[in-house]
């Protein structure tokens, strides 16, 4: 179920290097007839690729190529969520990014189906997974949203692949785990457990703990107690950043 209890697969592939691999998928979520959330496919198909994105590059692994499973006719569904896909890996500046792309030619169907899966390659020292230290501070970035709350890819609110990108290079900065469906509150424990540590929510925070944030829209991240907060806040001065809790050996 994960490397570490993350959503990520890592496997050591030469002395060096570690092959990194995630994976996310979307149904009933599009413009078909019998799809719930009636959403465009582009936004479908961006979202999707930006949680397996997020998901590989928060591990500090370099995406490679990726996958799209679209379980729907080419056009115009596939077609549609193709220019999602192609938008998000625009923004993050991987445009030129190899993809193998399959869609349904034999059957019609009424539902938006669609899976997409990201492969990375991390050097064997950059791997951020499971560095976290003993009485590091646990912080959100971002607001958990989910369903008709995520119609805009651009919402100031939710988190984009550059702030993956940003995070890395803060000095201080440990793991980073983008929050889906499970809550915060969970992501975070896993995050203590894995670790051997405790967590110690801070009663200041005002997030809803428990709620999914759906398509990645926030994340959690640890970082050494002297991390200032006005660095963090001077590095994302749009996008809500909240402490959470500490991390304290058991």
């Amino acid at each position: 179920m994960g490397y570490l209890g993350r959503d990520v697969e890592v496997v050591l592939i030469n002395q060096a290097q570690y092959l990194v691999a995630s994976c996310d998928s979307c149904g009933a979520i599009g413009m078909k007839d019998l799809d719930t959330l009636k959403i465009t496919w582009s936004i479908t198909g961006r979202l999707t690729t930006r949680v397996a994105l997020l998901e590989v590059l928060s591990t500090g692994a370099v995406p490679q190529m990726m996958t799209v499973a679209i379980s729907n006719e080419l056009h115009p569904t596939g077609e549609q969520i193709l220019k999602g896909v192609q938008q998000e890996l625009d923004s993050a500046g991987l445009s030129t990014l190899s993809m193998a792309i399959s869609t349904e030619k034999n059957m019609v169907t009424q539902q938006t189906g669609l899976g997409i899966s990201v492969i990375g390659v991390s050097e064997k020292h950059q791997l951020r997974v499971g560095i976290t230290q003993a009485g590091d501070d646990v912080y959100c970035l971002g607001l958990p949203k989910v369903g008709p709350e995520v119609n805009n890819p651009n919402d100031t609110e939710i988190v984009q692949v550059k702030h993956i990108q940003f995070l890395l290079d803060i000095l201080g900065v440990h793991d980073i785990v983008p929050v889906g469906s499970r809550g915060i509150r969970t992501e975070a424990l896993q995050l203590a457990t894995h670790l051997n540590c405790q967590l110690f929510f801070d009663s200041a925070c005002s997030l809803d703990l428990d709620k999914s944030a759906g398509p990645s829209t926030c994340l959690i991240f640890s970082a050494l107690p002297s991390l200032a907060s006005d660095i963090l806040l001077s590095s994302f001065p749009r996008l809500p950043i909240t402490k959470v809790g500490r991390l304290s050996k058991i």
